[in-house]
């Protein structure tokens, strides 16, 4: 008689025990164990316990291959789920297998897991592990549909799937859900004066281990609901027409003020401000260095002299390589809507800015429109201070909506769902890339499908507080998405491309290659599973996955420089940073910013009433507070800045991996090298920033989100 000794433990989370009947099968090389009822006196599967248990075996099983655990009903009760973080196995010749699962088990069903040590196809050769393989990701891709949301967008989640799993009763033979750890399942919600619902009928079915937890979504909740509530009472969020006075802009949070938020109020106006917000604002990517200036901007010495001096030209700062453009070229054609049922606009501005000898990068001139002529005047500086700050403003209300449909939800929001999706189809649980891409798309897909069914929508949220409306939003991501590269996608390419490489106080810049460099840790895990360039090649769930990214998020477009197959290992690593990093990091910069750079509206403003001014010396107070969003509109749009700039709670920073599917020492190690690395990231950017008058801290490591998750 051979006796395995099981260790396992139920995740610590609300609701996360089950009453339900677990037995266990062993499956070796050298046999299967019966299945066996895990059961000792009291209740075995209690939140946060850790039992032990004796599984009986007429011999040794050899190499354990599979652990099965069957999921059935106790008595009369009803069924709930059981969330499984990770089983031990101990051999009578006293080793030890790990088995990580970290996911809710629902209804009544088997699931088999492997041991944690992390495998390629290629190093499987047995049959009954080629087949588990094929059979989990089947599995997965009955669950996990893609769907097209819109002609030239990158493709999405089917959540109508889940539905049909729900009612498949033959699924629930052979379940196998990814393993992600998601906490306790939420419930319905609704935000009390919020323009939108948080509640939405189709998220009840989504699959459980891809849901918010109870704790992640009250968290969303109670960080909107004292805003809303306040704003309501009020009367703002139904008050139409001009704001009085610039000065009533800023009572609206005056409860949820920080540091950031009050010195854009103080400072919103300034160019020294205006152009440090394309270094280490919220859309920190818009800028390129000039060598010449573009036709359709004819700018002139003449124009620009008073503002750089006796001492040099503008040739010579082109030459020098001072001067940038921000080009908005993308709204050129952008369609426009009606708000309060009045017609709004949209202008595409070219926005020239001067690094100056002191260091400050300053805006030089703008032109509204991407064609020159008598009705697109250049504004100036020297221009009267209200046409002056309306062509920043005009300028301003582009970043919004540059920024927000492209910059943060195209670029992170949709393009790490696709990242996500392609992971949960395409690779097996033991698989390393599996492994090391699960912490990173964690809640994705949950709040990409809370957002379409509330901001993207018809009548949604954007539909109600943005310019362009929806059709618009459609329209400026299908065209971003269009024009996407793999070198706008990669860090230190980007910046590269975009000759920005040396401008000074850039932290976003600083930041963000330290923290690229650190998550090169991937290196060494690639190196360790993918020894030579015949291993990737050969690896054909690996190909399958980067051909399905190819095709679902950039539509089998060869001009946008994405691998649509990998050839080395350095490319595997190049490409599994540039994931990390933008489903973690480059999110961070681009999201948690917001209410900080918008709560002053004048400096985010998400739609313009008048159109772009095209004679100089016409603007006043009174036409600048009529061209500016009206009241409704602004404090529905701060609540949704307000909202996806707290980040709610049951977070994971950046290189916080809590649940180890990683079991080999090698990886382990690397994963620990990167959260050194982190912490010191971390000490650099806080001992820098007591010395600024503004605190860059979005890409301090603690402050950053593994993955998209609000």
């Amino acid at each position: 008689m051979a006796v395995y000794r099981l260790c396992v433990t139920t995740g610590p989370y609300l609701k996360a025990g089950t009453l339900d009947n677990i037995s266990a099968t062993l499956v070796g090389t050298c046999g299967e164990s019966p299945k066996q009822r895990l059961d000792r006196v009291g209740r075995d599967f209690a939140s946060g316990s850790v039992q032990k248990y004796k599984v009986r075996c007429p011999a040794e099983l050899g190499e354990i291959l599979l652990l099965r655990l069957h999921k059935e009903r106790y008595a009369f009760f009803r069924k709930d789920s059981w969330y499984c973080s990770h089983i031990s196995v101990t051999a009578p010749d006293g080793t030890v297998a790990h088995f990580p699962c970290y996911q809710w088990i629902e209804g009544y069903c088997t699931v088999e897991l492997r041991p944690g040590t992390a495998r390629t196809i290629c190093q499987d050769s047995l049959p009954l592990l080629l087949d588990h393989r094929k059979r989990e990701l089947q599995a997965r891709q009955e669950c996990y549909r893609w769907k097209i949301y819109a002609p030239g967008f990158p493709r999405m989640v089917d959540v109508s799937s889940f539905e049909d799993m729900e009612s498949d009763k033959k699924f629930a033979l052979t379940k196998m859900t990814p393993c992600v750890d998601q906490g306790d399942s939420p419930g319905n919600r609704y935000l009390p004066g919020f323009p939108m619902k948080i509640d939405i009928p189709s998220l009840l079915h989504m699959e459980p281990n891809i849901r918010y937890s109870a704790t992640k979504t009250t968290s969303l909740i109670f960080n909107i609901i004292p805003a809303s509530l306040g704003m309501k009472i009020r009367g703002l969020l139904d008050r139409k027409g001009s704001w009085k006075k610039l000065d009533d802009i800023r009572n609206i949070f005056w409860c949820h003020k920080t540091f950031t938020s009050e010195y854009v109020t103080e400072h919103w106006c300034e160019d020294n401000f205006f152009g440090y917000q394309y270094l280490n604002g919220v859309n920190p990517v818009m800028l390129h260095c000039l060598s010449s200036l573009p036709s359709k901007l004819p700018v002139t010495n003449d124009m620009v002299a008073p503002l750089l001096g006796p001492d040099t030209c503008l040739q010579a700062e082109l030459e020098r390589g001072n001067i940038f453009l921000a080009d908005y070229w993308i709204l050129e054609e952008a369609p426009v809507h009606c708000l309060n049922g009045r017609q709004q606009y949209v202008a595409a501005p070219l926005c020239l800015l001067w690094l100056n000898p002191q260091g400050a990068l300053l805006p030089l001139a703008i032109q509204l429109s991407q064609t020159p002529g008598p009705n697109s005047p250049i504004f100036l500086p020297t221009d009267s201070d209200w046409d002056w700050l309306l062509a920043k403003t005009w300028v301003r209300n582009s970043e919004f909506l540059v920024h927000e449909n492209n910059t943060h939800f195209l670029c992170t929001h949709l393009l790490c769902e696709a990242f996500s999706m392609a992971t949960l189809r395409q690779l097996p649980l033991c698989h390393p890339v599996y492994k090391l891409l699960l912490p990173h798309t964690r809640y994705t897909l949950q709040v990409n499908t809370i957002a379409r069914a509330t901001l993207l929508n018809p009548e949604g949220l954007v539909d109600k507080v943005t310019s362009i409306g929806r059709r618009g939003l459609l329209y400026l991501m299908s065209t971003g998405l269009a024009h996407f590269t793999y070198t706008n996608f990669c860090l230190p390419d980007s910046l590269r491309a975009r000759g920005v490489l040396t401008i000074p106080n850039y932290y976003y810049r600083d930041d963000g290659l330290k923290i690229w460099a650190a998550i090169d840790f991937v290196s060494e895990i690639v190196g360790y599973y993918y020894p030579s360039d015949a291993s990737v090649q050969q690896d054909s769930e690996l190909q399958a996955w980067v051909g399905e990214i190819f095709a679902q998020a950039f539509l089998n477009r060869e001009s946008s420089g994405f691998p649509s197959h990998l050839c080395t290992p350095g490319e595997l690593v190049k490409y599994l940073t540039a994931i990390i990093f933008n489903c973690s990091a480059q999110h961070a910069a681009v999201n948690s910013g917001q209410h900080d750079f918008g709560a002053w509206m004048p400096n985010a403003p998400s739609s313009m009433r008048q159109p772009p001014p095209q004679t100089k010396g016409t603007t006043t107070l009174k036409s600048y507070l009529d061209t500016l969003p009206e009241v409704n509109i602004t404090c529905n749009n701060l609540l949704l800045f307000w909202l996806v700039s707290q980040e709610p709670k049951d977070q994971r920073p950046l290189g916080t991996y809590p649940d180890e599917h990683f079991t080999e020492e090698a990886p382990r190690r690397s994963i620990a090298t990167f959260q050194n690395r982190l912490a010191q990231i971390s000490k650099d950017i806080r001992e820098r920033n007591q010395g600024l008058p503004l605190p860059y801290a979005y890409l301090d490591p603690p402050l950053i989100e593994n993955s998209v998750s609000i």
